[in-house]
């Protein structure tokens, strides 16, 4: 099981320095994906979670391309209906040639409806755009294109497109009952979830707990049973919701590092 991490590329502690560090971080304790999240118009009901700057995911990514050699590069997850498809095959596409073939591509539906509006889009319409801009991206791609596409959300919809355009999904902060639930009752294409990273000095309260929320060993144990599930790769987000985490990315850097020191080397 391959293990990415989430990268903070927006808030008042985000720069291209940081992001550079961040970027040297993941690629050098040996983590197999770096990946970045998408807004386009950071309107209030974003600004609240992910507050300017906000960079641009293809763009950084392809700036991070520059400065990596190894690790994949990914979105979690680019807003489908945002873009028309055709920028996003095409900037899909030159990412992925450019990269040295590391692009993964997450996509979804999105939530943030003033976004929405103040690009024009309709709100209520996001997932029939999303379903044919799927369809626009693989007829552009053609048979033979090798970019890895992830399928975001919890919802029976987002399972239901991922199934549909054989895409692995990728259900963001689910408990593990819930998970267990959903591959037990769906053929799933592959399994990529993305979790929260919380690491604590004591054991958490089981009771509620989220997986990657609480003391090393039960995060260990959180990404064993995820590899049991059958999860191809699972993505560590060390952010959560204060801006001014992105202030203090050392802490996030020394929970990377605690975890990507023991999963390599199990007792």
């Amino acid at each position: 099981m391959h293990l990415g991490v989430n990268v903070p590329n927006y808030g008042p502690g985000t720069d291209p320095g940081v992001l550079r560090e961040w970027a040297r971080i993941v690629e050098g304790l040996g983590f197999d994906l770096l990946m970045v999240s998408d807004h386009v118009v950071v309107t209030p009901d974003v600004a609240v979670r992910y507050p300017e700057p906000f960079y641009e995911p293809f763009t950084a990514l392809s700036w991070l391309a520059g400065i990596t050699t190894r690790v994949r590069l990914g979105t979690t997850v680019v807003v489908l209906p945002y873009r028309h498809p055709l920028v996003v095959a095409r900037m899909a596409l030159n990412l992925h040639e450019l990269s040295g073939g590391r692009l993964v591509l997450g996509v979804g539906v999105g939530g943030a409806r003033q976004e929405f509006e103040a690009l024009g889009i309709p709100f209520a319409e996001r997932g029939r755009l999303t379903d044919d801009y799927l369809t626009s991206l693989r007829e552009a791609w053609g048979p033979k294109s090798a970019i890895p596409v992830w399928v975001g959300g919890n919802s029976e919809a987002a399972i239901r497109r991922s199934i549909r355009f054989e895409a692995a999904w990728h259900p963001l902060r689910a408990t593990l009952p819930f998970l267990r639930d959903a591959v037990a009752g769906h053929a799933l294409p592959a399994l990529a979830p993305r979790i929260g990273l919380a690491l604590t000095d004591s054991p958490a309260e089981e009771t509620g707990r989220l997986p990657g929320t609480g003391s090393l060993e039960q995060i260990l144990g959180d990404l064993d049973q995820l590899r049991r599930l059958g999860a191809d790769t699972v993505v560590l987000d060390p952010y959560h919701g204060d801006p001014e985490e992105t202030r203090r990315p050392e802490v996030a850097w020394r929970a990377l590092t605690a975890v990507a020191t023991r999963w390599r080397t199990p007792s």
